[in-house]
């Protein structure tokens, strides 16, 4: 299976700013991985550097074990699907998805043939011929993908390729994009600043804070053991607490609450560990419900499901019982920063 790629110790440096400093991962062959990351990571530059755009002012690039740092782009084996799909207007989607066949110097018939491969591989077929400007946004990435992947790449880079999308038709081409990797059997790399893109599109995540790498793993093991509380928050979904002395992270949906009147039982199997605490703000958001509450001047984010707030309606100002069990409690890593 082709797409292994190793980065060994790859530095970037822009005068006395480090861009990516010491990123070290092995990437598995024929793996979906999100680098996600807050805005200024690294996470573009690291991928700008795998696909040749970028130098490298330290460490290897190995695809396929082939050291690729110093090829030029069209050299790695490597196809990098853009941000803005930089469709070229003038050409119908058949010779969009040709082109660097047509620049490789293939026959107009061959080119088309596979064009027409890929083009049925992302259901545009029936859109040979149109130009991008009578394409809709969805569309225009899916002939965007087909151009990426016609030099039959081992690896196919994909930066930010569904920010410019509406929610709707974002998800929509989540299914896509996975589709097409399971098919294609290669690797991708898929840069994004959404944690819900991440999790439901990859088999890695590597999270990066500051030109480094946070934590790696497979979306569960990150949601589920953040190792500092950057993750547990950038994560999202965590409460992060200091508990003599130490810092925990424990899941919004594994908080419990309950109404002065009928409190949680101290040191029962439910609730290990109570407080009382006044609820601050109540957000609906259809299947589940956010609590804000403040409990000795900590503020803290339970998530209900909806049936479980309705069988007790709470509402800001009032006093209840929380309480998590003390086996959702998962320490972090000392802050060193």
């Amino acid at each position: 299976m082709r797409g292994k790629l190793e980065l060994i110790d790859v530095s970037k440096r822009f005068g006395e700013t480090v861009a990516v400093d010491q990123f070290t991962e092995l990437f598995e062959p024929g793996t979906y991985v999100c680098l996600l990351g807050p805005s200024g990571c690294g996470k573009s530059t690291t991928l700008r550097m795998i696909a040749g755009h970028e130098s490298v002012s330290n460490g290897n690039i190995k695809l396929d074990d082939r050291e690729i740092s110093n090829l030029k782009p069209a050299q790695r084996g490597t196809a990098m699907m853009f941000q803005s799909y930089a469709l070229f207007p003038h050409l119908s989607v058949i010779d969009n998805v040709a082109f660097s066949l047509k620049m490789k110097g293939v026959d107009q018939n061959t080119r088309h043939r596979k064009a027409k491969e890929l083009l049925d591989l992302v259901h545009m077929a029936d859109f040979a011929e149109r130009l991008p400007d009578q394409l809709s946004g969805g569309q225009q990435q899916r002939i965007a993908l087909a151009r990426s992947l016609i030099t039959e790449p081992s690896l196919l880079l994909l930066d930010e390729p569904l920010s410019a999308l509406d929610p709707f038709l974002r998800i929509r081409m989540r299914a896509e994009l996975s589709r097409l990797q399971r098919e294609l059997g290669i690797t991708f790399i898929h840069v994004t600043h959404s944690q819900d893109e991440a999790m439901a599109l990859s088999d890695k995540i590597v999270l990066m804070n500051d030109a480094v790498i946070e934590q790696s793993g497979s979306p569960m093991d990150v949601f589920n053991a953040p190792k500092s509380e950057f993750v547990a928050k950038f994560m999202g979904g965590h409460n992060v607490l200091e508990i003599e002395g130490k810092q925990y992270a424990v899941r919004t949906d594994r908080i419990r609450i309950e109404s002065s009147e009928n409190p949680a039982s101290k040191g029962s199997n439910d609730h290990d560990i109570t407080y009382s605490a006044t609820v601050s703000n109540v957000e609906f958001l259809g299947r589940s419900v956010d609590v804000s509450l403040n409990y000795e001047n900590n503020e803290l984010l339970a998530s209900l499901s909806d049936e479980s707030y309705a069988s007790d309606a709470i509402k800001s100002g009032d006093t209840v019982q929380v309480g998590w069990a003390k086996r959702d409690l998962h320490e972090l890593l000392p802050n060193t920063s």
